[in-house]
This record gives structure tokens, sequence and C-alpha cells, in this order.
């Protein structure tokens, strides 16, 4: 069997990796030039670190990445909502890491190339196509840069996982049109800054439609520390406006953005003076796509956002991408055929990643700052006398039971809460 792949994002990547581990042969296909660190900060939480960690690579996560210990959740007067523990501190047997994206996809390229070959991954070339028969399925590329003749290559299954304007989910479902946009935009940066609290912490502070979020994104090194920061505003309605054109990681003025931080207050931190010090920011519309009824087709199958694109709440975007990945390398390494094999991923991680997708344009977890912001939009003296600690661990834990990642403290209190 060899399995060609296009995209070399992290689920992308990841995939190669799980195959390649398991004997499969497989080439991955990338667009750009080369595989670059870039984008800004994530969260990858403990199921999918647990993945990461069974093919070997928590050493070097370590090295780029910052174990969560505590994320807080704030009103956008910096009044707490709620705290919980993250990671091993909340009894994972494995770290949530706060990382760069960039270093996250590169900590998984060098080992795929490590233990594979510089040759697995092809540069430059774009998916134009695809035809599919009875014995194989064969991709057409065209030269991402002169959008010339690229190459064809055939295979016994092609895993689309080229993002939220996947090149394949399209010629599936050409009628579907442009992503969904809930009118939010977002401007996300990092900077070097002075830690905040022990250098291991998040925060969220605000709603679904003025947030501010934090979270430190390496190790300190001389007092400074790599701070990742995102403010969302909600500036139109999504329904009836597309998102302003070209704002998809389109470079952001500093002094558009700083009016929008100036609305939060993360205790104990400047977060203003960071914003201000940050050299680059980048803009992105807050956009997903509705649930699909079917990912695989034959021979081809879709992966990662090319599958299940989702608002980035919960800290769940590339932590779905890297569990697709581990259910699509086991079912291809037992299944007798390909096509049955793309059939029992699909029924694995469809229903799962749609149900994310749906809470996720809840609010996620970050749900309770909203509904402590609805019943109090002044702000409050005690959290308990808005909202009772069982309502607010229902919000929080019952997102990370559905996603997939609760602790057995949130199971336990998830169940207590159930009978009343």
């Amino acid at each position: 069997m060899k399995v060609i792949i296009v995209g070399a994002g992290i689920g992308g990547l990841t995939a190669a990796l799980m195959l390649h581990r398991r004997g499969i042969p497989v080439e991955v296909y990338e667009q750009s030039s080369e595989v670059r660190e870039v984008g800004v900060g994530i969260n990858t939480l403990p199921h999918a670190i647990g993945e990461l960690a069974e093919i070997g690579l928590l050493p070097a996560l370590d090295r780029v990445g910052v174990r969560t210990r505590e994320l807080f959740y704030y009103n956008r007067y910096g009044q707490e909502v709620w705290r919980e523990p993250r990671g091993i501190d909340a009894g994972h047997p494995v770290p949530q890491f706060s990382i760069h994206r960039g270093r996250l996809q590169k900590v998984i390229y060098d080992a795929l190339i490590e233990r594979a070959g510089p040759e697995i991954v092809k540069t430059g070339l774009q998916l134009a196509g695809f035809i599919q028969s009875e014995g194989g399925v064969t991709a057409h590329f065209t030269d991402a840069i002169t959008g010339g003749t690229g190459k064809t290559v055939t295979g016994d299954v092609l895993v689309c996982a080229d993002g939220i304007h996947s090149v394949g989910r399209k010629a599936f479902y050409p009628n579907e049109g442009p992503p969904n946009w809930t009118g939010v935009l977002m401007w996300r940066g990092a900077a070097e800054w002075k830690p905040w609290g022990d250098g291991r912490t998040m925060a969220i502070g605000g709603g679904m439609g003025a947030k501010f979020v934090l979270y430190p994104i390496a190790h300190p090194e001389s007092g400074r520390q790599l701070m990742n920061w995102v403010v969302n505003i909600k500036m139109a309605d999504g329904a009836k406006s597309p998102p302003p054109k070209e704002s998809w990681s389109r470079p952001a003025q500093r002094a558009l953005v700083i009016p929008y931080a100036k609305r939060f207050t993360i205790p104990g931190f400047d977060h203003v003076g960071l914003v201000e010090a940050t050299k680059q920011i980048f803009e992105y519309p807050m956009a997903d796509r509705d649930p699909l009824p079917q990912w695989s087709f034959g021979r081809v199958t879709l992966l990662g956002d090319a599958a299940h694109p989702m608002y980035p709440v919960g800290s769940n975007g590339a932590s779905q991408a890297i569990l697709d990945a581990r259910a699509l390398a086991d079912a291809l390494a037992t299944a007798e055929h390909p096509c049955h094999a793309l059939y029992v991923y699909e029924k694995d991680r469809l229903p799962k990643t749609a149900e994310v997708v749906r809470l996720n344009r809840k609010g996620g977890p970050e749900r309770v700052i909203d509904e402590a912001e609805r019943r109090a939009p002044a702000g409050f003296d005690r959290i308990d006398d808005v909202m009772t600690e069982a309502e607010r661990q229902a919000i929080v834990g019952g997102y990370a039971g559905k996603a997939g990642f609760a602790t057995e403290k949130d199971k336990i209190a998830e169940l207590r809460i159930a009978k009343g």
C-alpha cells in the first residue's frame, strides 16, 4: 500500500509519521516552497500529546514548548470566573503544551525526515485534481509558483490534509461556498516580554464577542519569555457580510488593534504593552465550515481542517488533526482493503469532530465567560453570586468530556451534576 498525503501541516505530517511507523509507504506533497516555522501560538491538549508521546516526540516538545500548568477564565474586567489546572497538573499522564505552531510542526517534520528520509516530503507542488480506479488513485500536481506542469503520482490512498480551503474537499462539495464567518476578526501576535506569573499559565478574558487570550509559547530566558496573544472582536454580522477581502493571515496595523486591547484587563500583566511591543501582527477571520455527511469517497479522504475546520476555542484544532492521524493510520494498518479502512476512519472520527465543531460555535469551554457576562454585564463582587460552581463546572467539564480530554475529576463532577 502507498499513501499520498496533500499538505505538510500538523495533521498531514503526523499522519505520515504514524503511517511510516506502521510500515506503510507514504509521500507528502506541500504547495509551499519549503516547510517553514510560520504561524503563532497554539495549545495542544493531552489526548493529542499522548499520541505524539507514543511515537517518541515528548523530549523534543519539551525543548520548544511550555507545559501549561493552569488556565484562568476572566470577564473583560479581569474578574475571575473560573480557574483550573491543565495537563499533568490536572491529572493527565502527559502535558498540555503551549507552543508556537511552527515549532510544533517542525518537531513532527524533523522526526519524519530523520526516520523516513528527506525525499518523503515534496514541496512547491499544489494539488490540481485526481482520478480514481478500482486499482488505485492518481493525483495531479501543478508547480505552485508558475502554475505549470508539476507531477503526476499514483497510490492506493489519497489523503487531503490541505486546510480550510481544501482542493480535495471542493472536489466532492463543489457548491459548498466560502467558510462560515462569525463576524469576529482575530488579531494575533507574539513578543518577548516579562513572564506572567509562573511562566506556565494562560488566561482568557472576555466572551465570544470580545476576547483577549494570553499564554507563553517558549521557556523564559534572561527574565523574558515569548508571549502569545490574541484579540477577538465582533466587527460585523457574519451572516450578512463576508470577511474583509484578503483577511486570511494578512498583516495588521498595530494602531488598529491597541484600542481594542485596552478594553480588557489581565490581572498583574501589561497586555497592552505586549501588543505595542509586537513587531508583526496578523489578522484572521474566525471561520469554520458545517460538518460534512461524508469524508471518504472510494480511495480519497479528508483530514484535519480539510475535514472539520472549527472555531479556535477550546484549544482543539491541531489536537483533533493529530487524533485524525492516529485513527487513519490504525485503520490503514489493520483493514483488508483501503476503501474499508477509510470507511472505518470516517465512522470513528467524523461524528466526534462534528460535535466539537458544534460545541465551539457555542463558545466551547469559554462559554462560561459568556454566561457570566450575560448575567453580570457590569461585573461582580463574587462569582458565586452570579453562577454556582456546579454551573461553571458543567460548562467547562462538559466540553472536556465531549472533546475527549476529560480528567477523572471532570467525569465525577459531570456524573454528580447529572444526578442533581
